[in-house]
């Protein structure tokens, strides 16, 4: 009896120990999914190229159309980033190469579009000009995303967050 107990202790022990690295292993694995790796350079330190124009922080159309004429607070920043389907990212984990067919697909049929940076924060993106963005004049962002998606890239616009959620919204791409 006593070297049943004793074994069954000794299991035990083993058992706790093997839970309590788990977790380290799975925190060091870290939001990326290491399967799915982007094109090009899986550092993020060489981005394939840019999105986005410099410019004030919102856009004319955008202060008209915010209450009182007051947008909500919003700073220009460049986050480099994978480009990502934002909904199969949150859902599913998917990104990169093994991901940028269906991901573009995702894309071009309205799906949200994200930025998942090195560290794993998630940016949702989307095109700042509001009347052109409400018209539908600014199809050559969501073009560019959806061939940029599973790039690594040096996007700059307007962050925004409210109640958890961030967004960059970005510059340079309503039809004149």
């Amino acid at each position: 009896m006593k070297l049943t107990k004793l074994a069954l202790i000794a299991i035990a022990s083993v058992a706790v120990v093997f839970a309590q690295d788990a977790p380290k292993k799975a925190a060091a694995a870290g939001p990326l999914m290491p399967a799915m790796t982007p094109v090009g350079d899986p550092t993020y330190k060489k981005p394939m190229g840019t999105m986005g124009t410099k410019g004030d922080t919102w856009s004319q159309t955008s202060v008209a159309a915010g209450v009182d004429q007051k947008p909500r607070a919003g700073k220009e920043t460049t986050v480099v980033g994978e480009i990502v389907e934002f909904s199969c990212y949150l859902q599913l984990g998917k990104h990169g190469e093994k991901h940028r067919a269906c991901g573009q697909k995702c894309i071009n049929n309205g799906q949200p579009i994200g930025l998942v940076t090195a560290d794993g924060s998630l940016y949702m993106l989307m095109e700042e000009e509001h009347d052109p963005r409400r018209d539908g004049t600014t199809s050559d962002f969501r073009k560019a995303a959806a061939e940029h998606t599973a790039h690594v890239m040096e996007v700059t616009g307007t962050l925004a967050s409210l109640g958890g959620y961030r967004a960059i919204y970005v510059q340079g791409y309503a039809k004149k």
